[in-house]
């Protein structure tokens, strides 16, 4: 997916760390999870760079696979209206309530599909953070993928949404009278988003190639980290320097959301909360355990 929880997969195209492996690699872009959900029932796909629940769904209906790396931690932002934003620091959770007795109509946040990483981590800060009821104190709007969002955003036709980089600088960028009224690294240290997912054909099968993906995603988590310019440079050529300038993906760069990673062991708790959600939400039909996630035996070879 073209988002910054993504970014590994921008250097390691980018740089030509594909080339260091033993086998010809071609990647496909898709605008959102399910997406790749369905387009992965065929089961074409050896890797797959997305969402932690997307990944859990895969996973849910059979595909075997399971995740070897994370790519970012405490990637999600909640965003509101600068006036909202006022109303939260000056009344904090009841701000809710006031908007409401104001404007006659519930506050409308406007996210990711339900069972989503945005949508799951909105749902956990309203409900276990803010003693909140998501369905009763909020409005709760699907808008699909980061576009839309974006878009949703920039023509302030909602409140306030969850979502990851590089859309909260894009935001910024461009004026919306938007503001971060909280991070998911202050209420959910580790946070899971999206994540490197293996099918055990690579992960098992050619357990060498699958060693050697990961030791260049690890590579290009340290680039990042390391070669900001280059790596903001890599995120606009890919997901397109229309829609994300280089200057607004070196701003996004610096964002306390962009905290890439390839360990997965950093995501572990993390994980567990959204597998509570997603079968909780009916988009798995049993909640998974860590085990059944995670293969951390790939990263931990290196």
């Amino acid at each position: 997916m073209p988002i910054y929880p993504d970014m590994q997969y921008f250097v390691m195209q980018q740089e030509g760390y594909f080339d260091d492996l033993p086998v010809e690699v071609s990647g496909t872009l898709f605008s959102d999870g399910p997406s790749i959900v369905q387009a992965s029932a065929k089961g074409d796909f050896d890797v797959m760079m997305f969402g932690i629940v997307p990944a859990m769904i895969v996973m849910d209906k059979g595909i075997p696979s399971k995740i070897t790396a994370a790519n970012i931690e405490d990637a999600m932002q909640i965003l509101a209206t600068d006036e909202f934003a006022e109303m939260w620091a000056e009344h904090g959770t009841d701000a809710f309530s006031v908007f409401e007795e104001e404007k006659g109509r519930k506050f409308t946040f406007g996210t990711f599909p339900p069972g989503s990483v945005p949508d799951i981590l909105l749902r956990f800060w309203i409900e276990e953070v803010l003693g909140l009821g998501s369905e009763s104190d909020v409005e709760i709007t699907a808008l699909g993928g980061a576009g839309p969002v974006r878009q949703a955003l920039l023509s302030e036709k909602i409140d306030g949404t969850s979502i990851m980089e590089p859309v909260p600088t894009v935001i910024e960028a461009n004026d919306a009278p938007f503001s971060p009224i909280a991070w998911a690294g202050d209420f959910m240290p580790g946070q899971p988003a999206a994540v490197t997912l293996m099918h055990d054909r690579l992960r098992e099968q050619n357990r060498e190639v699958a060693v050697e993906f990961v030791r260049q995603h690890q590579r290009a988590t340290e680039f990042a980290l390391s070669n900001p310019d280059r790596a903001a440079q890599h995120a606009s050529t890919v997901i397109g320097e229309e829609a994300l300038p280089v200057g607004t993906a070196r701003q996004a760069m610096e964002s306390r959301a962009s905290a890439f990673v390839t360990d997965p062991h950093e995501i572990e708790s993390g994980a567990g909360i959204f597998a509570e959600y997603a079968a909780r939400l009916g988009k798995t039909e049993a909640e998974l355990s860590v085990d059944e996630l995670f293969d951390y035996g790939v990263y931990d070879s290196l």
